[in-house]
């Protein structure tokens, strides 16, 4: 990550905070728990970004940034947990697939047992 998109994470973090908090307070989107929201987001990104783009961090990473958005669609009301606890499980199979299909490196910590001997 660059320097200087580093350096600017933090403020853009607090202006989200800040802005979710206020869309609550005025009944925009009311009851939503926004450092849990912040929190998945920036863990899925920050996986992503940090560990690079691999078969596992695809799939964790990309469920965290999912699951903000189911988080956020039952805390609104729009869906129940019996909605998105299935859908999550269908997700991240979902990605699973994805991760195996997909041209993606396998984690250098993932040892080959036909090399390891």
């Amino acid at each position: 990550m660059a320097a200087r998109a580093k350096s600017l994470t933090a403020p853009v973090l607090i202006m989200t905070l800040g802005l979710g908090w206020l869309l609550t307070n005025h009944n925009v989107l009311p009851g939503v728990n926004w450092i849990w929201i912040l929190g998945l987001a920036v863990s899925g990104l920050l996986i992503l970004a940090i560990g690079g783009v691999d078969k596992v961090n695809f799939v964790i990473g990309l469920f965290l940034v999912v699951s903000t958005f189911f988080s956020l669609m039952r805390q609104t009301g729009q869906i129940s947990v019996d909605t998105e606890v299935p859908s999550l499980v269908i997700g991240f199979g979902a990605l699973m697939l994805l991760a195996m299909l997909l041209p993606l490196p396998v984690p250098k910590w993932v040892v080959d047992p036909r090399k390891a001997t």
